[in-house]
């Protein structure tokens, strides 16, 4: 198991550095699905005991990042097809109404927010980078839906399938395809018109949902 490690002896919020340095690992595929977390081996890496550990991978348990089964430990969790694709309809529905909501309460700030973001997103040469500006750019622009249970969901749906997420911008040239509509939604948004930005978020959505089903599916077939 290859990925940064901190020692966090003398930190006051190891299960939170532990969380997110797992949290990355999973994202970035450094530890892939199916892979066995043994609390000790991770106690160690990190120079700490096994209480924090036990505290983070909770945490990523209740986002759904591994599952913890008696008399086989802690695993990291994967998704099936049909499970990317539930999840990719649901984020379309939901985030098709989130930026319905923040259009109608946006101003030139948030607007210019969403700019910087779009740019740095086109911009970024770096794939390890595409993912977190990828959210970024998103979420700029659900700032002003004063929805915040709806925001929890939706990040939590992301969590879900992050490390999807940059395999289909970085595997399917979906980055090309993605700068393009970005813009559009940005557009739509600089308009005021909340209907043209909810549908061009949901094409987005599906769009990026297609492509990656069909390189998953390409991907197992040749297995």
């Amino acid at each position: 198991m290859k990925f940064n490690a901190t020692n966090v002896r003398a930190s006051a919020s190891a299960a939170d550095l532990i969380f997110e340095a797992l949290r990355e690992a999973i994202f970035t595929g450094e530890i892939e699905a199916g892979e066995h977390l043994r609390q000790d081996a991770l106690a160690e890496m990190f120079n700490t005991s096994r209480i924090p550990v036990r505290e983070a991978l909770s945490r990523l348990e209740q986002q759904g990042l591994v599952k913890t089964e008696r008399y086989r430990g802690t695993t990291v969790t994967s998704l099936s097809v049909d499970e990317v694709r539930e999840i990719f309809e649901f984020r379309a529905l939901l985030e098709g109404e989130v930026i319905r909501y923040a259009v109608e309460n946006m101003d030139d700030a948030t607007l210019d927010v969403a700019r910087r973001a779009c740019d740095a997103f086109a911009t970024e040469t770096d794939s390890a980078k595409y993912g977190d500006l990828n959210r970024d750019f998103h979420y700029a622009l659900y700032a002003k839906a004063e929805r915040p249970y709806h925001l929890k969901i939706v990040n939590q749906a992301l969590d879900r399938i992050e490390s999807y997420l940059r395999a289909q911008l970085v595997l399917t040239n979906g980055m090309e395809r993605a700068r393009r509509e970005h813009l559009g939604i940005l557009e739509a948004c600089v308009e005021r018109d909340a209907a043209k930005a909810a549908q061009l978020t949901r094409d987005h959505i599906l769009g990026a949902s297609a492509s990656l089903i069909q390189f998953l599916e390409k991907r197992d077939s040749a297995k």
